[in-house]
């Protein structure tokens, strides 16, 4: 692949350019090799446990080798928000604060089909130059040709239309990048995942940052806690969308500034 996408620096005029040219920009090196494994060696159990419910809610199919909302108290999840990778390119992509929309991760393996695999981008609507989301793609095993390397078709961020099987299978771009590396891409980019030749997973963190105001998938305060934010620090608390929650009753409502449920700086 071509180094225009690649870089180990998270400088802002760069990432605005190639992000706004291209749709998306690797950064190489970003996640320590003991991080990754840490985040790496507890997905199986987690899997587990989402699976079992996939299976008996009768949405299995289909569904295989993905981990939804994999924000919890007592793994990873915490500890990688508080690092606060790419942070101030989310910022600069969304104009100001932002809040986590979904955070869960795919297993990529030989066998199995998944949705990620159809040619698709992860906002429904359109929004062309005003930008709603931006996401991250966090890289826990090497990406190759041969082990599903996520195809992105460059540039398509600005174009509505779905693109046709063989003009975005002959034109996208491969992501054949090193594990520790990150993608930051625009949601209106088209993309898919590659299909895994080999024996083993390929695996990825996935997730999504927002504008505030815009719904997130799962209710990050409410499962969490109210009471577990209270003791969260302020970068968590927004991220986490404890500052962009919604009142429940008048109560909650009728609060002064510092108190409300929705709080200032929020858009």
């Amino acid at each position: 692949m071509e180094n225009k996408f690649k870089y180990s620096e998270a400088d802002l005029a760069t990432f605005e350019q190639v992000i706004s040219n291209h749709g998306w920009i690797i950064y190489e090196d970003a996640v320590d090799a003991d991080f990754l494994k840490e985040i790496t060696d507890s997905l199986a159990k987690l899997y587990e446990i989402r699976r079992k419910i996939q299976i008996n809610n009768g949405i299995a199919a289909n569904m295989d080798g993905t981990l939804h909302h994999l924000v919890e108290k007592d793994i990873f999840t915490l500890k990688f928000l508080k690092q606060k990778y790419c942070a101030d390119q989310i910022r600069h992509f969304l104009k100001g604060n932002y809040i986590l929309n979904s955070l869960g991760a795919v297993i990529n393996v030989k066998k199995t089909g998944r949705y990620v695999q159809n040619i698709h981008r992860d906002i429904r609507s359109f929004t062309g130059d005003f930008k709603l989301m931006i996401q991250l793609m966090i890289i826990l095993d090497d990406f190759t040709l041969d082990n599903g390397a996520t195809y992105f078709l460059s540039g398509s961020h600005k174009q509505e239309e779905k693109p046709d099987d063989d003009f975005f299978y002959n034109n996208a771009d491969r992501a054949v990048v090193k594990k520790g590396s990150i993608i930051a891409f625009d949601a209106n980019l088209w993309h898919a995942a590659g299909k895994n030749y080999t024996e083993n997973p390929r695996r990825a963190l996935t997730m999504a940052f927002t504008r505030p105001f815009f719904k997130p998938q799962l209710d990050y305060p409410r499962a969490l806690g109210y009471a577990f934010g209270e003791g969260l620090d302020e970068n968590l608390r927004q991220v986490l969308g404890y500052n962009a929650r919604i009142p429940e009753n008048l109560d909650e409502y009728y609060q002064p500034v510092e108190k409300r449920m929705y709080q200032p700086g929020q858009g």
